[in-house]
């Protein structure tokens, strides 16, 4: 005989304890039936808008979606500023449709590869530099004052009242220099 085996012997039988007696609990246990919580659609596409507090907090729309203020999502992606306004796959934790899990970024054909696009918004790691890229124009507007810088290289500056002050030089260079 093994050595366990002789333990056990060696025990008086309502000490001795076999794989049937630890099971007996479990096995005669009253049963209940387990819920299943409801099946998802399957994965949705939608697309990111943004990406807030931080860089941690990605923002989605999707067809279906409810309300239609941008979803706050989870990723088991790593998203960047390229990602933003692309098409992304959906599934939702719980099934709850106003829980959206990123689980992946839809590659399009003009979209490949994703370093030559340009970069949308950058924001480096120290907070002091802040980075925001177009393709074409972007304009930065309050009011009635705005700034607009083109593709082509152009800066403009428009408002009811412009003032340059400087505490050092204030130098205006040019191919040429027009005044009124």
């Amino acid at each position: 005989m093994s050595r366990t085996a002789n333990k056990r012997a060696s025990r008086p039988e309502s000490e001795q304890t076999t794989g049937a007696t630890l099971l007996r609990p479990l096995l005669n246990a009253p049963t209940t039936p387990i819920e299943h919580a409801p099946t998802a659609p399957g994965v949705i596409i939608g697309e990111l808008l943004a990406i807030a507090h931080d860089r941690r907090t990605p923002l989605v729309v999707y067809p279906g979606q409810p309300g239609t203020a941008a979803l706050a999502a989870l990723t088991v992606v790593d998203l960047h500023g390229a990602h933003i306004g692309r098409r992304v796959t959906l599934m939702f934790e719980g099934a709850d449709p106003a829980k959206p899990i990123i689980m992946g970024v839809l590659q399009e054909r003009e979209d490949w590869p994703l370093a030559e696009r340009p970069v949308q918004v950058e924001i480096d790691a120290d907070g002091e530099r802040m980075v925001i890229g177009a393709q074409e124009q972007m304009v930065l507007r309050c009011g009635k004052a705005s700034i607009t810088l083109t593709k082509a290289g152009k800066v403009l500056i428009q408002g009811a009242y412009v003032l340059s002050r400087s505490t050092g030089v204030n130098r205006i260079k040019g191919g040429s220099v027009q005044l009124n």
